[in-house]
């Protein structure tokens, strides 16, 4: 048998859980990632530390993978870029990163495909912030164009008096901003697009997130949308990330406004929080399609195995070392619990998910509550 290692960019909770999926099909995995003892490297030995600049531990690492794919889209392209002058593949490329990552990159990209997004700026001076404010109404978000996730990197605005202060704690002007125009929604919703080398592509269900401090909290999945809706939502997601020439899974935040026009906010390049529940409820996990479109291997079935799953985050409720003295508390209720190998909790760190199947949301979502409410991480 050929043996297959998947090489993985970082490794958080996400590379951990495409490893196991990678481990089912007898595949090795490698992990690269600046510190040790992160959560995927505890799942294998083959596990390099270093710099995204270390070219020679790079190097280490690229020999070991057979393909290489990543978790999180900060690393930056050049480093794709170099990978892929060691004549490695690597999902998604250095070119589908760089429209990504930079936010406003990610949105001009996304209006030149005339996908709809809510209106948007390059921010270059208070004037610039107050401007917009102006054109296009308060309360209105700066946003880091790079490096922002789970709230980390905004700042809503309301008068222009908060533009400095805003400004400043963004890290402008040694960072660059944009400002976004808020969108006044009726939901926030949100659905994984697996695509292969070969342009197959499976969208799937379209599943309602809720937020607490800008950290996705819940996931109702299907979500409550007219059949319209959800195949206007579909059919946004996937035009976006064929867009972007996207290989692997991905993440599609969108907004439903009051109207019902449904905006893109934001395109993730790799598994996403939105996307946990598929590992009880549906026949292929995210994470299992994942390995599966960078291999170029056929797609599995995307639909979900039952009529309702609910997940919930459990974030961190406290700074301390991690004791999982609860965790049999939370295993008293009938819901599925998953924690990522985290040393230290901290407030909003998120530490892991529940996943309730069944017949009914609101049962699934009670259920995954209670076993959340028991651990005190």
């Amino acid at each position: 048998m050929d043996n297959i290692t998947i090489g993985i960019l970082g490794g958080g909770q996400l590379a951990r859980m495409s490893a196991y999926a990678a481990f089912r099909f007898g595949m090795n995995v490698c992990i690269y990632e600046r510190v040790p003892n992160s959560p995927a490297s505890q799942v294998t030995p083959y596990s390099f530390v270093g710099e995204w600049s270390e070219q020679s531990e790079l190097m280490k690492f690229a020999q070991r993978a057979s393909v290489i794919t990543l978790e999180n889209e900060f690393i930056a392209p050049r480093v794709l870029e170099y990978l892929e002058s060691l004549g490695k593949p690597v999902f998604p490329t250095s070119k589908t990163i760089a429209l990504v990552q930079d936010k406003f990159v990610q949105k001009e990209t996304l209006r030149r495909n005339n996908l709809p997004v809510a209106d948007f700026a390059e921010i270059h001076s208070v004037e610039d912030a107050e401007h917009f404010g102006r054109k296009h109404g308060y309360p209105f978000l700066l946003k880091s164009r790079t490096g922002g996730y789970d709230g980390y990197g905004n700042r809503t605005i309301h008068t222009s008096a908060d533009i400095p202060d805003a400004l400043s704690a963004l890290g402008f002007p040694s960072r660059t901003i944009m400002a976004e125009a808020f969108v006044k929604f009726e939901k926030e919703l949100a659905t994984i697009v697996a695509r292969t080398r070969n342009e197959s592509v499976k969208v799937y269900p379209i599943v309602e997130t809720i937020q607490e401090n800008h950290i996705c909290k819940i996931v109702k999945a299907p979500a409550a949308i007219r059949e319209e809706t959800e195949w206007a939502a579909r059919n946004l997601a996937q035009v976006a990330i064929e867009s972007i020439e996207g290989v692997g899974v991905f993440g599609v935040e969108m907004f439903v406004k009051e109207d019902g026009k449904i905006l893109i906010n934001e395109l993730a390049p790799r598994p996403h929080n939105s996307g946990h529940y598929t590992i009880e409820a549906c026949a292929t996990s995210q994470f299992e399609n994942h390995i599966r479109a960078i291999l170029n291997y056929p797609l599995g079935d995307v639909s979900m195995r039952v009529p309702a799953a609910a997940m919930v985050n459990v974030l961190g409720k406290t700074h301390r070392p991690v004791s999982l003295l609860s965790l049999p508390l939370a295993l008293a209720n009938a819901a599925t619990v998953h924690l990522y190998g985290k040393a230290e909790s901290r407030i909003g760190r998120k530490m892991g998910h529940i996943t309730a199947i069944g017949d009914s949301i609101e049962d699934c979502l009670k259920r995954a509550s209670d076993a959340e409410s028991a651990l005190m991480l």
